[in-house]
């Protein structure tokens, strides 16, 4: 199957299966993530189709959906490109990226190096940029609605030293999000064209939070 039409069996695919998902993680994310992944990918020395296939399957069965199983993602994946005939180098190449795009993962230490490649960097920079910006903050409170949290609550303090089992597990108010993960993600960005497109989501994510605590100073 030649590049092209694999591209948009994939997208056709993702629709059909994140049909009605929650609204942070639905089609529209996959689609900004993957726009964000081309404009990145133009800058880099990158297999075109395999950002493509990374960006379009990253979040194909969110592992917070599925009981914290993060197997379902990668087992999905591959079944569908399987059945797409896929070579293997790049079958496998798209199942890595999914295993290690997670800003969870970043938090576990482990004696064996984790898997890195550039294509991996250009989506996992794709990804991180719609977690920041308007539409990050959009996200963030649609989650944590979805999962019944509290706005804020100044008693609670964010944990700037979450493991990745507690950040799986965590409950807490969703402007603590900002500073679990969201405001460290500029500093996290891999490549040049990420870090550069991360710079204003940033400063407007602070210049929200500024404007947060005034309104609920009253």
């Amino acid at each position: 199957m030649n590049g092209p039409q694999l591209i948009e069996d994939t997208i056709a695919f993702v629709k059909r299966t994140l049909k009605g998902a929650e609204g942070g993680h639905d089609w529209f994310h996959i689609q900004r993530v993957f726009n964000n992944a081309q404009s990145i990918a133009k800058q880099e020395p990158v297999d075109p189709l395999i950002v493509a296939l990374g960006a379009l399957l990253h979040d194909i069965a969110d592992a917070k959906f599925h009981d914290g199983d993060e197997t379902v993602g990668p087992k999905v994946a591959s079944t569908f490109l399987r059945s797409k005939a896929v070579a293997d180098p790049v079958l496998t190449h798209v199942v890595k990226i999914i295993e290690n795009i997670s800003f969870k993962n970043s938090l576990e230490t482990t004696a064996v190096a984790p898997f890195s490649s550039l294509e991996l960097q250009v989506v996992q920079d794709a990804d991180r940029l719609d977690a920041i910006g308007a539409i990050g903050i959009a996200r963030a409170f649609n989650y944590g609605g979805f999962k019944n949290r509290v706005l804020y609550d100044p008693e609670i303090a964010p944990d700037l030293q979450l493991t990745k089992e507690a950040y799986k597990a965590a409950k807490s108010p969703t402007i603590n999000h900002f500073y679990e993960k969201l405001l460290l993600l500029k500093d996290r960005m891999n490549t040049p064209t990420g870090k550069q497109m991360a710079e204003e989501r940033h400063q407007f994510m602070l210049d929200y939070l500024n404007q947060f605590y005034k309104e609920w100073e009253g």
